[in-house]
């Protein structure tokens, strides 16, 4: 079922816990989330790339995963996820976006700031969420490339960008990337408390695939609300194909295919919201390619 991405991240905050962001591509990765969410009985968030919004397939794809999350036993919603195009904002708000991520990061504070409210403004239009991003969590979600940390999140400049944007959830830079990691994550606890403290919206981090199961702990302990995963399912899916295709490939079995991504990408999605709840993930068998 659809859901409101204010009350999900209110309803995570509320037991201290975070809400699973997962960037899906087809109908078999959202479908494979939703599985998982259904199996667990909690609400998630399928994010579509700004890039997958401006592909050739695009609106369709939309009308297509907005039609999945309405029929799922979970609650879902759906965001336009690094969008840097108030056009394209605007679009994906009349397609029926519950949110869309902001993206001015890339911008001087003042012009980030600018873009946000006016992408806030549209958002609330539409009874609509925004996201926004302060500092700079580098890399690209697109391209699973290694990269370092950007530009920290200032916890004082935080609090004036919350203040003057309207902002309902931040995305923080606190040593997080996208796509790989060219060394080992260290994530700036202290820096995350110190934003927690001076604003007062929910947190997202972004890049969750690479970082240690007990650092993603560590910083839902700290105030984040959201986990955003890209590269971690892209792999999967990648790696049941390499399994499987040599096997299916002989008798063109494509629907066999499908459900052997489907049950290994839904067991990843589960773990990871076990460990977003703070349960036991030994409950569920580790994704298999077989």
């Amino acid at each position: 079922m659809l859901a409101s991405f204010g009350e999900l991240l209110e309803h995570a905050a509320r037991r201290r816990r975070a809400v699973g962001a997962f960037t899906v591509y087809d109908a078999t990765t959202a479908a494979a989330v939703l599985h998982a969410a259904e199996r667990r009985g909690r609400g998630v968030m399928l994010l579509v790339s700004s890039q997958t919004l401006a592909s050739p397939i695009g609106r369709r794809f939309v009308v297509a995963v907005r039609a999945l999350a309405d029929d799922a036993r979970a609650p879902c919603c759906l965001q336009l996820d690094h969008e840097t195009d108030m056009a394209a904002i605007e679009h994906a708000l009349e397609l029926g976006f519950g949110a869309v991520m902001a993206d001015g990061s890339r911008l001087a504070t003042d012009a980030n700031a600018a873009f946000v409210a006016q992408a806030v403004s549209a958002a609330e239009r539409h009874g609509a969420h925004v996201e926004a991003e302060l500092g700079r969590v580098s890399g690209d979600e697109e391209i699973a490339a290694a990269a370092t940390r950007g530009a920290l999140t200032d916890p004082a400049e935080a609090a004036q960008f919350i203040s003057a944007t309207g902002a309902n959830c931040l995305a923080v830079s606190i040593g997080n990337v996208h796509g790989r990691y060219a060394a080992p994550p260290r994530l700036d606890v202290d820096r995350l408390a110190a934003i927690r403290q001076a604003v007062g919206v929910p947190l997202s981090l972004h890049g969750a695939s690479g970082i240690p199961d007990g650092d993603v702990l560590t910083a839902i302990d700290g105030g984040i609300v959201k986990v955003n995963v890209n590269t971690e399912l892209r792999d999967r899916y990648f790696d049941v194909i390499e399994a499987q295709v040599a096997d299916l490939r002989a008798g063109a079995r494509l629907l066999d295919l499908q459900v052997k991504l489907d049950q290994s990408l839904a067991r990843a999605v589960e773990r990871k919201l076990m460990l977003l709840d703070g349960t036991d993930q030994t409950a569920v068998s580790p994704p298999s390619t077989v």
